[in-house]
């Protein structure tokens, strides 16, 4: 059966999440079979959030999921996969189960369900405040950027989960919309995926308009504020959309100063392309809760360098020799 498959390794996270991407079948996007490791499943939220939204894509009978054998699947069924996608499952979580910090599975189609969101998941996530701000920001950042512009039917797919061992929180984000290079190509002529996602992420450069800055209402800012609360915390960072792939890599411990790059090529980073085409855009984050930064302090830290950003661009702008 020629059909979009989807296959849950031992391991996909951030870190090691190449592997997952390349293995995904796009074949016939009508279709869709999930398999899954026979021993153990252990996933970033960003890899829930995908399979969810390719199924939102495809009629419930035509998605296909082999009996999971893994012990970890009971993971799946807290998520609310299963459910999601409006499938049967044979999973039965025991009532004693602890039932841990995490946000299932949702569908965020408006500016009201975002704001519910956010309301609510704080709670659920059991955070402090300190903890609570940079992640209201991260989500509430790119659930609108789906909502604005990425003309997706089936709003922004969100997902994210408390890891106690590494005391991270993990959020993955996913739409099937029109993907980042064909709202950028609205004001910039950019020839490739991996040539969209970069301008996507400097400040100032946004889809809406070929000024500099961008305009009051839309500045372009929200992908580099997001990278630059990833890099300060020394976090992942994750953007696929269309055939390729950005990854802010951790910062290397022993630097004792952080300098934030209006360019995310100049961050220590990984990217590829002819991955397998995504129909929109996907975005994971980790953000440990031993090393958040004061928000209000990173906030300044990360707008300071975006002013800056800009003024240089703009003055390089008119610098520029025109020729009657």
């Amino acid at each position: 059966m020629v059909c979009m498959k989807v296959h849950l390794p031992n391991s996909a996270f951030l870190g090691n999440i190449d592997p997952f991407l390349r293995t995904f079948d796009n074949s016939n996007p009508t279709k869709l079979k999930i398999t899954a490791n026979k021993k153990w499943i252990s996933i970033h939220p960003v890899v829930l959030s995908m399979i969810a939204s390719l199924g939102l894509t495809v009629k419930s009978s035509n998605i296909q999921c082999e009996k999971l054998e893994a012990a970890s699947k009971h993971y799946l069924e807290r998520m609310g996969l299963f459910r999601f996608l409006n499938i049967e499952s044979e999973i039965v979580i025991k009532k004693h189960e602890p039932a841990g910090r995490f946000i299932p599975l949702t569908k965020i189609d408006n500016s009201e369900e975002l704001t519910k969101f956010i309301t609510n998941m704080i709670p659920l996530l059991h955070l402090e405040s300190k903890q609570a701000e940079p992640i209201k920001y991260i989500v509430s950042e790119l659930v609108r950027n789906v909502l604005e512009h990425s003309r997706s039917e089936n709003g922004a797919i969100v997902s994210a989960q408390y890891y106690k061992k590494s005391n991270t929180i993990r959020i993955g984000i996913a739409d099937t919309g029109v993907g980042i290079k064909s709202t950028i190509n609205m004001s910039h002529n950019t020839p490739t995926d991996l040539e969209a996602i970069r301008l996507a992420q400097i400040p100032g450069i946004t889809g809406t308009t070929r000024s500099e800055g961008g305009t009051e209402l839309n500045a372009g800012a929200g992908l580099f504020f997001i990278r630059s609360i990833a890099k300060v915390n020394r976090d992942f960072f994750m953007i696929y959309s269309g055939d390729a792939m950005y990854k802010l890599l951790k910062s290397k411990a022993d630097s004792k100063r952080i300098r934030l790059h209006a360019d995310p090529f100049k961050d220590r980073h990984s990217k590829g392309e002819k991955f397998p085409f995504w129909k929109g855009t996907v975005v994971g984050i980790d953000m440990s809760l031993d090393s958040t930064k004061e928000f209000s302090i990173l906030l300044d830290l990360i707008r300071d360098t975006y002013i800056k950003t800009i003024r240089e661009r703009r003055k390089a702008r008119y610098r520029r020799p025109r020729f009657i």
